[in-house]
């Protein structure tokens, strides 16, 4: 591929100093070379400010923002408003790339004429096995975000590439609260795109492991805030049909599910009871129209009747999983 696009890759990076050389350097030894490297030091209170500046020495493509900390969603907006790229990325300060990471998300919106591209598959710390099979699709504005607010692909703005043009005319940007502002960003990003390149390469490393993202250290407000941001997706949806529609509300009540979940990993069930009960309710309330109307899979239906059925059970295995397979990943 002619290197005759630059690609802005940003960073919001906040206490990632034992993950950033590995970041790093997977982004500088990228196959395509014509990229702009964003890294915002999000106020890190250890060493990933240094960590950066001295980086940059090194490589000119490199751009330091140094600012108070104010969270992942104002730190990537103030990266994007300096990127000078025809394409965007957003990257995580704690996850990796593989080294064609944007030869191959330039791949799918070349191939497919699109304003958007992404993979529906990531490498984890825990899952290391690459797709056997990969083609390339061409998918609709309106299925692509669907599959995002499902979610079949994961919903977070990291797998994903986008014309610079199309966000900063749409001005699209980080403006929901955490969490749920990954959702917010990337299903209106495909509402509004011509149509998403889609392919099947794992080519994006998810850390599961960092003890100081919200994956491990469970915050309440994750589930309060991304119920708000869903509604607020269902409430201002670009593509207004009946598939789309149906995607938020099973999105609803799957926060409903996620927000229970919350509150039994916190031990507050004492001090949100009123919240516990309301989604006890509503799990049972939504459950069958929630679950019938959306285009979902059988084996996701067949998962969802033993959580409407059992939802503090289904809870309580989640945590107790979730919890032995952390002491399990080790990897750097």
């Amino acid at each position: 591929m002619e290197e005759n696009e630059k690609v802005s890759m940003v960073v919001a990076i906040y206490k990632s100093e034992k993950f950033l050389d590995k970041l790093i350097k997977s982004i500088i030894n990228q196959t395509y070379k014509n990229i702009e490297i964003i890294l915002v030091d999000d106020g890190s209170p250890d060493n990933s400010g240094k960590i950066c500046d001295e980086y940059a020495k090194k490589d000119g493509r490199i751009k330091v923002i140094h600012e108070e900390n104010s969270g992942a969603c104002a730190a990537r907006n103030n990266g994007m408003k300096i990127a000078t790229g025809e394409w965007l990325v957003i990257i995580d300060g704690d996850d990796w790339l593989e080294l064609d990471y944007v030869d191959y998300m330039l791949r799918l919106v070349h191939e497919t004429n699109s304003e958007m591209g992404m993979s529906t598959e990531i490498f984890t710390t825990r899952d290391r096995i690459q797709t056997e099979k990969d083609k390339i699709e061409c998918w609709t504005s309106e299925y692509a975000a669907a599959q995002i607010i499902l979610p079949y692909i994961a919903i977070g703005p990291w797998n994903k590439i986008y014309k610079t043009e199309m966000l900063r005319k749409h001005n699209l940007t980080f403006s929901r609260p955490w969490s749920g502002e990954g959702l917010y960003f990337s299903s209106f990003a495909a509402q509004y795109a011509n149509h998403v390149g889609i392919g099947h390469r794992k080519v994006y490393n998810y850390r599961l492991n960092n003890t100081n993202s919200g994956l491990t250290h469970y915050n309440l407000k994750m589930g309060t805030n991304a119920a708000e941001n869903i509604r607020y997706i269902k409430e201002n949806l670009v593509i207004k049909t009946p598939f789309l529609i149906n995607a938020c509300n099973w999105h609803i009540w799957k926060n409903y599910n996620f927000t229970l979940f919350l509150i039994i990993a916190t031990n507050s069930r004492k001090k949100n009871i009123e919240l516990y009960k309301d989604c006890l309710k509503n799990n049972r309330k939504l459950f069958i129209s929630a679950n019938l109307k959306a285009d979902l899979k059988l084996k996701t239906k067949i998962k969802n009747l033993i959580i409407g059925l059992f939802p503090v059970w289904y809870a309580k295995r989640s945590l107790k999983n979730q919890r032995k397979a952390l002491k399990k990943d080790l990897m750097e």
